[in-house]
């Protein structure tokens, strides 16, 4: 019989991340795939970017609606009870072998108790990593000890899942699948990109990639900085909009007035994936508090501020240039960044996150790994005894 493999994505982002390893498993004539899609995906406010998953022609066998018209976290807790009902149908009815999840979106907080309380195995992509600023951080370890196989995109990140309990034979290195795209996928070139997008993109620009921060009580209040020192420019500059969490609507519609109010700002409502990682091989900096400034920008040698503490605690390569949340020091981090020594100091360095070859690894583990081994973990050996005061 073929091995069932569910997937479940929930927005642009992690579907960008999943597309190599998805097309992998759809390839597998072992393998029977099937996509749950939810959240974001189905929400016209964020792109319908359900539309790129029926383009790409994987088969879909559940859409979920739970994304709640809301700014807040209580929205945000509502949608993950929203996700589960759903979920559990879908879930009960296809019983998949093995649930494939990526990352930390909160949303996947819902996949991965229905598949406990079902007995479905978990897979894994991205644990092990670090980002002390958002919700995310706490999501991802969760979903790690939920998780019976797991990806890692650094080996540094492989050696935390294991010290969190996990047996080492579940845990492989794999690298961030994303980066797949940038060895595989036909990127744009600039002309064709100038012209998709009726862009000049031989004048100097900055790509601003900016989300809540969701461990803050106020989620955008390190955002007034980063437009305030924005203000100050000349250069041209694209947006892309925030993921779906507790502020992006104010951040919308701040960065809708901005635009607004000069002709040198461009802002987009969705990128598909390859559309979005051929612009970071032809912009000139990155600005922001996105995950693709840690990850992908490093494989392009793309000069990146990260500001604020959202992504705190990550690798990073060396074309990073952190920022606190202020004016000045945004102003200051991107007048670095755009110099010549700056970029001139990124020759021949390395992305910590891999070289673009997960897909195959995961896509072959899913397709190998011993069912009846998943479900019971053993326990993990004290390295030291501990006193009980």
């Amino acid at each position: 019989m073929k091995r069932r493999i569910a997937v479940v994505t929930t927005s642009r982002a992690d579907y960008g991340h999943l597309y190599w390893p998805l097309f992998e498993l759809s390839q597998r004539a072992d393998m029977e795939l099937g996509l749950i899609v939810l959240g974001a995906h189905l929400s016209a406010e964020f792109g319908m970017t359900v539309q790129q998953v029926e383009k790409d022609g994987f088969p879909i066998i559940a859409r979920i609606e739970c994304l709640l018209s809301s700014d807040s976290d209580v929205g945000m807790a509502k949608t993950i009870g929203l996700a589960t009902l759903g979920l559990a149908d879908a879930l009960g009815s296809w019983r998949p072998d093995i649930l494939l999840l990526i990352a930390d979106r909160y949303e996947m907080l819902a996949p991965a108790s229905v598949a406990l309380a079902l007995r479905i195995p978990i897979a894994h992509i991205e644990g092990g990593e670090v980002s002390q600023g958002a919700i995310d951080d706490a999501v991802r370890n969760a979903l790690t000890k939920l998780a019976h196989i797991h990806f890692t995109s650094t080996a540094l990140a492989r050696r935390r899942v294991i010290a969190m309990g996990e047996e080492s034979w579940r845990v492989h290195h794999a690298g961030a699948p994303a980066l797949d795209h940038l060895r595989r996928s036909k990127l744009s070139t600039r002309e064709q990109l100038e012209q998709q997008l009726s862009l000049d993109l031989t004048q100097t620009t900055l790509l601003v990639a900016f989300h809540p921060v969701t461990i803050h009580r106020d989620t955008t209040d390190e955002a007034e900085a980063l437009f305030s020192a924005l203000s100050h420019l000349s250069e041209q500059i694209l947006f892309v909009y925030p993921n779906s969490d507790a502020g992006s609507r104010s951040l919308i519609q701040r960065t809708q007035t901005f635009a607004a109010s000069t002709d040198k700002v461009r802002v987009f409502v969705n990128l598909d994936p390859v559309t979005y990682w051929s612009l970071l091989g032809n912009v000139d900096l990155l600005v922001g508090n996105s995950s693709s400034g840690i990850m992908e920008s490093a494989s392009y040698a793309l000069p990146t501020v990260n500001i604020g503490m959202r992504q705190q605690g990550r690798e990073q390569a060396r074309n990073i240039v952190n920022a606190e949340a202020t004016e000045s020091s945004i102003l200051d981090a991107i007048s670095r960044a755009l110099s010549d020594d700056f970029r001139n100091s990124l020759e021949n360095m390395i992305n910590p996150y891999g070289c673009g070859c997960a897909a195959e690894m995961i896509a072959g583990v899913l397709a190998t790994v011993p069912l009846d081994r998943l479900l019971i973990k053993q326990p993990v050996q004290p390295i030291d005894e501990i006193e009980v005061l």
